[in-house]
């Protein structure tokens, strides 16, 4: 009998370091790895109108990354707050970009809402991005300055969602900085 004891707590111990395992060598684990002052990395939005952008073509322009779905309750609190804001420093070079977690069977649901919006908006297509990690909670948002790097990482942050306190806070400075 003590051996099938043994058997069973060597698989549960097993199991368990098996999880934490995969658990830090998910790409949820790895967004852990931005770091404000590091150089941002780069993703490319697909517009829904197929319009390519990519931030390492924004150089020079204050860019906030946002990350939504047409599902979550924040973020349809959040995304008309950006879209003025964006609306309100446009001059100011400004960009957001707004990454949509529908799927594509929902295109037109993100259509209508992108409708409203003064930012460009395209479908993610793949929750796990490259140097983002797996977008696993939303709302989550990211800045990068004029030279490209992180300003403001959106895992890292305990209030993580946008109001115009959060906005004046951290992004306004970057925009009053000259280009």
């Amino acid at each position: 009998m003590p051996s099938l004891i043994a058997t069973t707590w060597s698989r549960r111990i097993a199991c368990t370091v098996a999880l934490l395992l995969a658990l830090s060598s998910a790409p949820s684990a790895q967004a852990n790895s931005l770091v404000v002052g590091q150089m941002a990395p780069p993703i490319t939005l697909t517009t829904l109108e197929g319009t390519r952008i990519d931030t390492r073509d924004l150089r020079g322009k204050v860019v906030i990354v946002t990350f939504w779905a047409t599902w979550c309750e924040p973020c349809r609190e959040e995304l008309p707050l950006l879209s003025r804001y964006a609306r309100q420093h446009a001059g100011q070079d400004l960009v957001v970009l707004g990454f949509s977690l529908d799927a594509p069977d929902d295109v037109d649901k993100v259509r209508a809402a992108a409708a409203s919006l003064s930012f460009p908006v395209g479908l993610l297509g793949d929750p796990h991005v490259p140097g983002y990690g797996r977008i696993w909670h939303l709302p989550v948002s990211f800045v990068i300055d004029r030279e490209g790097r992180l300003v403001d990482d959106g895992w890292k942050d305990p209030s993580p969602e946008w109001t115009s306190e959060r906005l004046e806070q951290i992004v306004t400075p970057l925009l009053d900085r000259a280009g």
